[in-house]
């Protein structure tokens, strides 16, 4: 079964949250940290991994923290899971790819696993972060960055 790792489901998690409960200020990390129980030293590389890839934007200073880069409507999980395998297989992780050099692996097993992740990942492009945030909202689960939030004019 292929399945994302830990690292890609925190990272798609925090890039939620921000997206999910960003009101006027920045999402600081440990408003994520509390609210989706990610362990800080994940949480922390893959934000930090996020900034250089410009899904996110990091505000420094005493009240900062991590804004969406662009719309939530422009970002895929798709993009996500890409920006933090490639994290995890520069840091010399195991790719789901890797089997022994016998033909069997190679000319059949690599190319079916090759296609699924490929489908997979089809499929993740598809899914942009408004999607999940609209999926929380009809899941009623409370937002507390709009509570915040003042329409008045």
């Amino acid at each position: 079964m292929l399945k994302l790792s830990k690292k890609m489901l925190y990272a798609i998690e925090a890039v939620l949250d921000i997206a999910y409960h960003a009101g006027t200020a920045p999402v600081q990390s440990s408003e994520i940290t509390r609210r989706q129980g990610i362990p800080k030293r994940y949480l922390e590389q893959a934000l930090q991994h996020l900034v250089r890839s410009e899904i996110l934007i990091g505000v420094r200073g005493p009240r900062g923290g991590y804004r969406l880069a662009r719309e939530r409507r422009r970002i895929t999980v798709g993009e996500i899971v890409q920006i933090i395998d490639e994290v995890e297989t520069s840091d010399g992780g195991k790719s789901v790819l890797q089997c022994d050099e016998s033909d069997l692996c190679k000319k059949v097993v690599r190319p079916l696993m090759s296609k699924l992740r490929q489908d997979i990942l089809s499929e993740l492009n598809k899914t942009t972060i408004d999607d999940l945030c609209e999926n929380a909202q009809k899941a009623s689960i409370d937002s507390e960055g709009r509570e915040t939030l003042d329409f008045i004019i």
